[in-house]
């Protein structure tokens, strides 16, 4: 993959690239609370079936993951073990944090142990809101998570930097204003259903 990394994959064959990886992720799922129950039905019930989405549920390990999905109240006791799943994970990873508690804190986000969401100690990719959200809400979430995944620049990944579209990759050589302010727009994480993380 030394062509990734250096920049130089031709446009046609990233493209490829992206898309095989949107399907074929596999996920790691971490739950902590009552969110966990929605997010076993969605990745183990055949009501929803996962699988035909392209993605796979129960790596053996971290270590085999594309994606994380945490669900429920993450503790500051916990946050440190959350910590160093995400860091077990190979590159490229994603975070889908699910439900209020993972999101901020949810209704215990006075707890003087609770950790005031995902994002404090994790970079989240899609936020999915409710209390608890539906399986539903969650294969929404990855759908858009694997559409962006078809979008992004897969050396800019690898490098460790922020999130950056294809296109944006492509006109950093000339940026007119419009294409920095799509580009800005693309970092941002995805919420679920446009609204606000609750």
């Amino acid at each position: 993959m030394g062509l990734v990394d250096r920049g130089r994959m031709p446009a046609p064959l990233t493209k490829l690239f992206n898309i095989g990886r949107s399907y074929s992720m596999w996920v790691y799922q971490w739950g902590l609370a009552c969110c966990a129950i929605e997010m076993g039905a969605a990745f183990a019930s055949p009501r929803y079936d996962v699988m035909r989405l392209g993605v796979i549920p129960l790596p053996a390990s971290p270590r085999q993951a594309d994606f994380v999905v945490v669900s429920g109240t993450v503790t500051d006791k916990m946050a440190p073990a959350v910590r160093r799943l995400y860091e077990q994970m190979p590159e490229p990873k994603y975070v889908i944090s699910m439900g209020s508690c993972a999101n901020c804190g949810g209704p215990y986000w006075d707890s003087y142990s609770v950790t005031k969401g995902v994002d404090q100690i994790l970079p989240v990719d899609v936020y999915v809101p409710g209390c608890p959200p539906r399986p539903e809400a969650l294969l929404e979430g990855i759908v858009l998570l694997q559409q962006r995944i078809r979008n992004e620049d897969m050396g800019a990944k690898w490098r460790h930097e922020e999130y950056t579209s294809l296109q944006a990759s492509n006109a950093k050589k000339n940026p007119p204003a419009a294409d920095q302010q799509a580009s800005d727009a693309a970092r941002e994480p995805i919420v679920v259903g446009g609204g606000p993380i609750e």
